[in-house]
């Protein structure tokens, strides 16, 4: 099984913020890449990178931490989309306009729509437009059940 790994979820791995369940989720998503792999838009690693740096200059994140986090990533099951940018003028871009989302948030709905795979999203606006087409429920249901196989399977590789 694969899935869309949000850039929100990356995040929270990253600052632990947000509300209790959906820290509960970001962490049962980091167990699940223990098992199974995800896919990123092209756009993913431009967005971590900007969020790490502007939480640098903020002051919000040592560089030595954002680096840890670097490496801590590299050993997930993370695949990068070659061809994401081939449908930003297209496909997210209607999908923006549709659904009044950011290109960014389009570009990650745009991909679980091509590829079939359950986006894996914090709870935000991509979420009223991905329920459109797959609810976000089913993808965190996928997710939540290859966590348990792998919970149930072996603890050894829980990365969380």
């Amino acid at each position: 099984m694969t899935f869309v790994l949000d850039n929100s979820i990356t995040m929270r791995w990253l600052f632990n913020d947000g509300e209790v369940a959906e820290r509960e989720y970001a962490r049962v998503v980091a167990v699940a890449l223990a098992k199974i792999n995800a896919v990123v838009p092209s756009i993913w690693p431009l967005e971590v990178a900007n969020v790490i740096v502007r939480a640098e200059a903020t002051g919000q994140l040592l560089q030595e931490d954002a680096n840890a986090f670097i490496k801590r990533l590299s050993g997930f099951r993370i695949d990068v989309d070659p061809d994401s940018s081939s449908f930003a003028l297209s496909d997210t871009l209607e999908l923006s306009r549709s659904y009044s989302l950011t290109s960014y948030d389009a570009s990650y709905l745009e991909l679980s729509l091509r590829s079939g795979f359950p986006l894996a999203e914090s709870i935000r606006p991509a979420g009223k437009a991905s329920s459109r087409f797959r609810s976000s429920a089913t993808g965190q249901h996928a997710v939540r059940k290859a966590a348990a196989t792998e919970r149930s399977g072996s603890n050894s590789n829980d990365r969380s």
